[in-house]
């Protein structure tokens, strides 16, 4: 049996694991809002946000989501982002703590400038 793959961030949420699934529609809804202009695609099945350019990607794991924002902002809100779990590119969120929405929020905002403004060529 074939499984099929998602082709929207929909389809993309209701196939991630059950216990993180509020967690990406509130994900998905706070970047939305930042960047409802932004075209909305599957990219090696992970949804990203490109306007017109990469602004910024998430993903569902088996115990957290990842949000991957443009590389500099990793750097801009290092101080913010020390008590939370990262890589290098990407913000880690276990799906039993809560999502620091105003952080995300602040994050989304700073890489779409930084995209239409064209001040950063880099992600991940």
């Amino acid at each position: 049996m074939t499984i099929k793959r998602p082709t929207t961030i929909a389809e993309y949420i209701k196939a991630a694991p059950k216990e993180g699934q509020p967690h990406l529609r509130q994900l998905y809804a706070i970047l939305k809002s930042v960047a409802p202009k932004a075209e909305e695609t599957l990219k090696w099945n992970t949804p990203f946000f490109v306007e017109p350019r990469f602004v910024f990607a998430f993903s569902g794991n088996k115990a957290h989501l990842s949000f991957a924002p443009v590389l500099s902002a990793m750097d801009v809100f290092s101080k913010e982002l020390a008590k939370q779990q990262t890589t290098k590119g990407m913000l880690k969120v276990p799906y039993n703590e809560p999502l620091p929405e105003a952080l995300i929020r602040k994050m989304a905002k700073y890489c779409l400038r930084s995209v239409t403004e064209r001040k950063d060529d880099n992600f991940w």
